[in-house]
């Protein structure tokens, strides 16, 4: 072979590497919250790169799917096919590997909340539950023995009445309100309060509580 085709093979083969060590890793975390009860974080799965979860995951999970999209998870030999949308609730229990790949051509988004303790049993049970005195603004998505997902909605000025949260919950953001942005996540604690929702648009969020 010439020198000036051999430098040539060699320098596509040099530049073939460097794109390959150099393409984004397959889903990146972004870590939000860290508590005795919870791993909070945003899972960003990139278009068409299968995510191989060799050990699988540990742990039961909530994930709340923060795009719309399509993917597929295939558990040995079984594999389905998830469509979501932005919003929408999800319960993983505890599994060993599996493969999820994201089938759109954008990346997708999931906030993931690892619950670290395992289930405690019935949850205490307060007059002022705000699914029974508010049910207007709270309603129950799904429950189990580990967590109760409630979906929250206001109206634009929209006033809530007095209620009583018992467990302590991650919360998320849908939308811009008064005191929070798209996307932010927090963790409450127990209390009684009333709330209203001070914006000029509707206040949309997730509670998820943790038994």
């Amino acid at each position: 072979m010439r020198t000036s085709q051999h430098s040539a093979v060699i320098a596509v083969l040099a530049a073939a590497g460097l794109c390959a060590q150099n393409a984004p890793a397959p889903v990146a975390i972004a870590n939000k919250l860290d508590t005795p009860q919870a791993r909070v974080y945003f899972a960003t799965l990139v278009p068409h790169a299968p995510v191989q979860a060799r050990t699988g995951h540990a742990t039961n999970r909530v994930l709340i799917y923060l795009d719309n999209g399509v993917m597929t998870m295939q558990d040995g030999a079984d594999k389905q096919t998830i469509e979501f949308h932005r919003g929408d609730v999800g319960w993983r229990a505890a599994s060993g590997a599996y493969v999820a790949e994201n089938t759109n051509d954008y990346p997708i988004r999931i906030m993931e909340i690892d619950l670290k303790g395992k289930p405690a049993g019935p949850a205490p049970v307060s007059k002022l539950d705000p699914t029974v005195v508010d049910a207007k603004h709270y309603k129950v998505e799904f429950e189990n023995d580990q967590v109760r997902v409630l979906r929250v909605h206001y109206d634009a000025h929209d006033k809530g009445v007095e209620h009583e949260h018992i467990l302590n919950r991650v919360v998320l953001y849908l939308n811009d309100q008064p005191g929070a942005k798209t996307d932010d996540v927090r963790m409450s604690g127990a209390g009684i309060h009333t709330e209203q929702n001070a914006g000029d648009t509707p206040a949309d969020r997730i509670a998820v509580e943790i038994k």
